[in-house]
């Protein structure tokens, strides 16, 4: 159920990219920042004021794009931001109203959870991945331990991913990463220098390339 070119495009990229943003100008061109370098996930967290106008926006300005909405902790705020052009939705927890919504609507929801037993809750409530968080304090061995009895939910960890720790994520068995802090450099921002953060959408995705291809040979 749900968008399955944004299902599909998150699975062949293997990255989202988290922005946080503090104006809707700011946005744009980081969303352009990131396309530019490849990156074709984006994620706007609603915790952000003009959010929703940031999405209408960049979805229209960027049409290649395929532009989320991130921290989705209601049914409320998930139906807006699917009105406001919102291809996939992601939470931090398990929310199951969110959930419900989005699959009213037919788009995925990535529903965050951290023990196994929040991970099988929202898979088998329909989520369309999990997402694993907070990753940065659960580690790759983490994953991966999870991976082994569990290896038909679709894994995406969050929370302190870089260029250098995803391709363990990816390894563990992970089937995309979510990066946002590292990602969308604060201070680069500040500076107007959108091509640092070009170079790091280029990075993640090759790092994320790289252990895809290490995985696959390793297990021939």
């Amino acid at each position: 159920m749900g968008d399955a070119t944004a299902v599909e495009e998150i699975k062949r990229t293997g990255a989202i990219g988290i922005i946080r943003i503090q104006t809707e100008e700011d946005l744009l061109a980081i969303a352009s920042a990131l396309h530019q370098g490849g990156l074709t996930c984006i994620e706007i967290t609603m915790n952000t004021p003009g959010a929703l106008r940031a999405i209408e926006s960049t979805a229209d300005r960027l049409p290649k794009v395929v532009m989320g909405a991130g921290t989705v902790l209601d049914g409320i705020t998930a139906r807006e931001a699917i009105l406001a052009g919102a291809r996939f939705l992601v939470t931090p927890t398990v929310k199951l109203d969110v959930l419900e919504v989005a699959h009213r609507y037919g788009v995925p929801a990535i529903i965050g959870a951290m023990t196994p037993t929040e991970i099988l809750t929202a898979w088998e409530a329909g989520a369309t991945m999990v997402k694993v968080f907070p990753a940065s304090v659960l580690g790759p061995k983490y994953l991966q331990e999870i991976h082994g009895p569990l290896p038909q939910i679709p894994l995406v960890p969050t929370g302190g991913i870089t260029a250098e720790t995803a391709p363990e994520f990816i390894k563990a068995g992970a089937v995309a990463v979510c990066a946002g802090s590292w990602l969308v450099d604060k201070k680069a921002v500040a500076e107007g220098r959108y091509e640092l953060i070009t170079e790091r959408a280029r990075q993640l995705l090759e790092a994320v390339e790289k252990a895809r291809l290490s995985t696959a040979s390793g297990s021939r």
